[in-house]
């Protein structure tokens, strides 16, 4: 049930082929010629000089989009769930005030902390860790990624942790991160079954994943809204892994990992015979398709932060820090 966005993926590869053949360089040594692959070398994302300039103009474009109510101007900034979190935001609100956001306040950024890794191959990606003046005292995470150095940095994931929360990440001697490629066996889960994993979870229960809000807190309070007087609640859980919405993950200073990962969900409320689904607000409703006779389906995306703790390790149990899940659309029965 995830989508693909067809024509940007097809623009990319076309500027990703383009781009991946002007890095091919020859350099004259004293043996002679060498060739040198550009997607091959391990190199630092970016330069911090240039991960402040992102945040920069991922900021004004944010408060642009936020004030206008209008998400194509912030469309080449974002990706992956921030893009389908945000944007349907935008959308409903658009929908609802079409002159613009009468409440908009700007999202100012200070203390940026970036933390950039060393990798070979595209994506090319960095997190970007700062306090805002919104969500109170929390630490605001971003993920900024891109495919090809014709396109700017987009923001892929965010999501809010508590300060303090996030593990010492390990640096080499020039201050670069390690990126922990997707399929390493040397977490207690590999990062590319990390959405999998979690989302069975969800329905299943079991081991794997430590006691929290994101964790049992939330299968607790899904079991004690699933059944309501004349209301019945149903939840799919999917995972979320391909392109744009693959996890990301960095190496910690205890051989452990910080990961950035998506889930899809699904919530179908059904009324008793007799009985009505509560109408939902005015932005759930903008995002509504079909008549909302007898049942309510909601759909939505969420992305996570989670320390993947090193094989072995005592605890062995996932910890997630943080989650930021929002609707994406709707449909009426």
């Amino acid at each position: 049930m995830s989508r693909d966005r067809s024509p940007r993926r097809l623009r990319r590869r076309d500027r990703n082929a383009l781009v991946a053949a002007s890095l091919t360089a020859l350099s004259l040594t004293a043996s002679g010629c060498v060739v040198v692959h550009g997607e091959r070398e391990v190199l630092p994302a970016t330069t911090r000089a240039e991960a402040a300039k992102a945040l920069q103009r991922f900021t004004d474009a944010y408060n642009a989009a936020d004030k206008a109510y209008d998400r194509s101007l912030d469309a080449d900034y974002v990706t992956g769930a921030l893009a389908d979190i945000d944007g349907a935001r935008l959308t409903a609100g658009h929908a609802n005030s079409p002159g613009g956001n009468a409440a908009h306040q700007p999202l100012k950024l200070s203390d940026a902390k970036f933390t950039i890794p060393r990798k070979a191959g595209w994506p090319r990606w960095f997190v970007a860790d700062a306090h805002a003046n919104k969500g109170g005292n929390a630490r605001w995470l971003f993920v900024f990624t891109r495919h090809s150095l014709a396109e700017p940095f987009q923001v892929a994931y965010l999501t809010l942790v508590a300060p303090g929360a996030v593990p010492a990440i390990k640096k080499d001697k020039d201050g670069w991160a390690e990126a922990v490629p997707a399929d390493s066996p040397e977490l207690a889960v590999r990062p590319q079954d990390l959405s999998a994993r979690y989302t069975t979870y969800l329905k299943s229960g079991g081991s794997g994943f430590a006691d929290g809000l994101h964790t049992s807190g939330w299968r607790a309070t899904r079991a004690k809204e699933a059944s309501r007087p004349g209301l019945a609640t149903q939840y799919i859980d999917e995972p979320l892994t391909n392109g744009d919405y693959a996890p990301l993950a960095l190496r910690t200073a205890d051989g452990g990992a910080l990961v950035f990962f998506t889930s899809h969900h699904y919530e179908k409320r059904t009324a008793a015979a007799g009985a009505s689904v509560p109408t939902p607000d005015k932005d759930v409703q903008a995002l509504t398709k079909g008549e909302i006779k007898q049942s309510l389906t909601l759909e939505f995306v969420s992305n996570e932060i989670a320390v993947d703790p090193k094989r072995g390790t005592d605890t062995g149990d996932v910890s997630l820090l943080g989650r930021i899940q929002g609707l994406t659309a709707a449909q009426g029965e």
